[in-house]
């Protein structure tokens, strides 16, 4: 089952590896006997379907997820395997969609108005003023 990612990326099955081990959650017994937590890999490095620009930008976004440019998520949420692989196949579709998202935009500078800069020095001095009021009076 292939990987829809967004329109313009769909990650295929064959590249996506599967490990299934048993789970410490919810199931009772049952939980004990099944293999019902799931870890799904996808090599980022080797992939085929990523472009350059789109592996560069995977590799710095998600470098702290990324175990030699593997990566890894895991689900042992549900009781059952199957609801488990639908759940990482849901997690790393969002995390491959937000590491692809565009940025914000930059912030562009701006200067402190005429008004802003008066507002912030009169509370200053006001400020200044309160402490002063403060003091001992200095003796004489």
């Amino acid at each position: 089952m292939d990987l829809v990612v967004s329109p313009a990326l769909t990650i295929p099955a064959a590249e996506l590896d599967w490990r299934f081990s048993r789970s410490s959650g919810p199931g009772g017994q049952h939980v004990n006997t099944s293999d019902s937590r799931v870890a799904l890999s996808w090599n980022v490095a080797g992939s085929a379907v990523l472009s350059e620009q789109q592996r560069l930008l995977l590799q710095r976004r998600l470098k702290r997820s990324l175990v030699a440019g593997v990566l890894t998520v895991t689900a042992s949420e549900q009781r059952s395997q199957l609801r488990n692989r639908e759940t990482a196949l849901a997690k790393l579709a969002a995390l491959v969609a937000d590491g692809l998202a565009p940025g914000p935009a930059p912030r562009r500078t701006t200067k402190p108005t005429r008004g802003s800069n008066y507002r912030r020095l009169d509370a200053k001095k006001q400020r200044g003023a309160t402490k002063r009021q403060r003091q001992q009076p200095p003796a004489d």
